[in-house]
């Protein structure tokens, strides 16, 4: 759930900032606001100070573990950071020189000196790019020798004793040989890898580093913090928001310190931070929504439970294969033993376990393993297979592609009915004593109508695995739901809504119609699958030719898992993101709760 906050107020003369800030900080509990634009001389060195010791942090991330080098923390960035001035100089140079040698290779080898101690003897001398289409003739007393062509040029040294000048691209002559470009090329590799040589010396100090820039980081929210504070005469002052649970500790502090406060509720102007708070099973979807970087906004919904409970479902219905499943559960506990006592990561390892147990279920149900037939699994894995969602025909006994197909599908829509349906529902709870819960009402009416509507039109009133209402009956459901919509605009004085009513009622039938993207994607991936083992199985497991269908399985399988992935992010989250959360009224705008502290402590709250 989202916690109520409320704001605060705090109270200081300029003497006691210092210490009240260390309290306050050390409290972990208050979300500053800034009275003002943080700024000042030391505010921008200490900024400075953090971009220098990111990029020393970074270039060291980049580079395989050693052992550390005890060397001082100040003369250890400093020494990073002449190596990354050393290594961009070195590669500019690097650059310029294979510039220069691809522009006089066609030359050849030869010695700049010679040609400028024969100009200086009275000869014109020069270098040209001669086009070999419509090649310039030779000027009188000019003398052109060609070195090399290429397919659209020839390059030649031209000579004569009296200056002159071809209608052709001149070559400036460069300031030493081929040759010595080489060397020097070769050289500046060479300072290069000594360079790589020496960030690697100092990678095992990476840790050390990364402790500098968590300080560095500290001092520049301290510093925004404390240049951020209000001042009226002698009187300090700073706002925030807290929890309300932890408005005892607040109060303590401020007795005990001598601060001045004041404690007000959250008003309609204030935009207070986001802190989710949910109960164990569904702190793993935290995982997904820090990875996508958002949070609902304070006066929202908190659909982290439902998010967490259809992103599986998703999940199962994008991958649809029992087998990857349990691929992906053995790297799960594989991945928790590894991380054993790194707390960080067990959100996104428990979510994953969880979202491969639903995978397992679904492809059990379905009878699908690495895209292997049903008819040829091993017997007790065909026993859970479920006939429905396989299209097994009770006058054949045969399964039907096309049958299970409409089966999925119309699943997929039902699942789609009820994820709107609940976000309508939950927004007609929480609008009960006003006239715009009859808009969601009206929602839900029309949600099923179109539900109905849809089945008709994608799959077809004869493949619909369920008894279709009259058409009657579907109009009045969708007329009702407008007609609930428009009273609830109309009440609200909501004139532009009935404007945008019709479009908003197509949106809503697109809504349900985009859930078939979890049977397009799982058939496809199951389509990709089976090509594979049917490649494989055409080259055969026997001799040296086990080898390559080997091959084909691993690269073929492991390829279909990173795209099914790329489905779980595409369409997976979009669905929560986007097509749910649009009727929840949820726009993902919160601002994340982050309270005044040191970088790398845990909250108490």
């Amino acid at each position: 759930m989202i916690v109520k906050m409320k704001k605060l107020t705090l109270l200081c003369t300029p003497a006691q900032q210092k210490h009240t800030l260390d309290t306050l900080r050390d409290l972990k509990v208050i979300h500053v606001e800034h009275i003002k634009a943080p700024e000042g001389h030391e505010l921008d060195q200490a900024r400075n100070h953090l971009l220098y010791v990111q990029r020393a942090k970074e270039v060291l991330t980049a580079r395989p573990d050693t052992d550390p080098t005890g060397k001082d923390p100040d003369e250890l960035v400093d020494t990073v950071w002449r190596l990354i001035h050393k290594e961009k100089e070195l590669k500019e140079t690097i650059q310029a020189l294979e510039h220069e040698r691809e522009r006089i290779l066609p030359f050849g080898d030869f010695e700049p000196r010679k040609i400028q101690k024969l100009r200086s003897t009275g000869l014109f001398i020069a270098l040209y790019e001669l086009p070999i289409k419509d090649t310039p003739p030779a000027p009188d007393g000019v003398s052109i020798v060609e070195i090399s062509r290429s397919k659209t040029s020839i390059y030649a040294l031209a000579v004569s004793r009296a200056e002159f000048t071809l209608p052709a691209h001149e070559v400036r002559l460069p300031d030493q040989s081929l040759s010595q470009v080489e060397y020097h090329i070769e050289k500046a590799k060479d300072a290069l890898e000594q360079t790589e040589t020496e960030f690697q010396h100092y990678a095992g100090d990476l840790r050390l580093v990364e402790q500098i820039a968590d300080k560095a980081a500290d001092g520049v929210t301290y510093l925004e913090v404390e240049n951020g504070m209000g001042a009226e005469e002698a009187i300090i002052y700073l706002k925030g928001f807290y929890p309300v649970d932890r408005e005892d500790d607040i109060v303590a502090a401020a007795e005990e310190n001598g601060w001045g406060y004041k404690l007000d509720a959250v008003s309609e102007e204030d935009q207070p931070p986001t802190l989710l708070r949910n109960p164990k099973w569904v702190k793993p979807i935290q995982a997904v929504l820090d990875v996508i970087g958002v949070v609902p906004g304070y006066k929202e919904l908190d659909v982290s439970a439902l998010f967490l409970i259809f992103l599986s479902i998703f999940f199962a219905f994008l991958i649809g294969d029992a087998g990857y499943g349990l691929l992906f559960i053995a790297l799960t506990l594989f991945g928790k033993i590894k991380s054993k006592g790194n707390a960080a990561a067990q959100p996104g390892l428990n979510l994953l376990m969880i979202m491969s147990t639903s995978c397992v279920i679904f492809g059990a149900l379905t009878g699908n393993y690495f895209g292997i037939p049903t008819e040829n699994l091993w017997a007790p894995l065909q026993l859970p297979v479920n006939d429905f969602m396989t299209g097994m025909q009770a006058d054949t006994g045969l399964r039907d592609a096309n049958v299970s197909a409409n089966h999925i599908m119309f699943i997929c829509f039902l699942i789609g009915a009820v994820h709107i349906t609940i976000a309508h529902v939950w927004n007609f709870i929480r609008k009960i004593n006003s006239f715009a819960c009859l808009g969601d009402l009206g929602w839900i009416c029309s949600t099923w109508g179109l539900f109905f509507l849809v089945l008709e039109m994608v799959i077809g009133v004869d493949a619909i695995p369920v008894p279709m209402m009259p058409k009657p009956i579907l109009g009045s459901l969708v007329g009702t739901g407008a007609g609930l919509i428009l009273f609830s605009i109309l009440a609200q004085k909501d004139y532009f809504g009935v404007v945008t009513l019709a479009l908003d009622l197509i949106n809503n039938f697109v809504d349900i119609i985009s859930y078939v993207r979890l049977y397009a994607v799982g058939a496809a991936s199951l389509a990709i699958a089976v090509a594979f083992n049917e490649m494989a199985t055409g080259i055969g497991f026997k001799g040296l030719a086990s080898l390559g269908a080997a091959l084909i399985l691993f690269l073929g399988h492991g390829l279909n898992i990173i795209l099914c992935a790329m489905g779980i992010l595409v369409h997976g989250i979009r669905l929560n993101t986007l097509e749910f959360s649009g009727h929840a009224g949820v726009e993902w705008g919160g601002i994340h709760y982050n309270p005044f502290k040191k970088k790398n402590e845990t909250l108490t709250n």
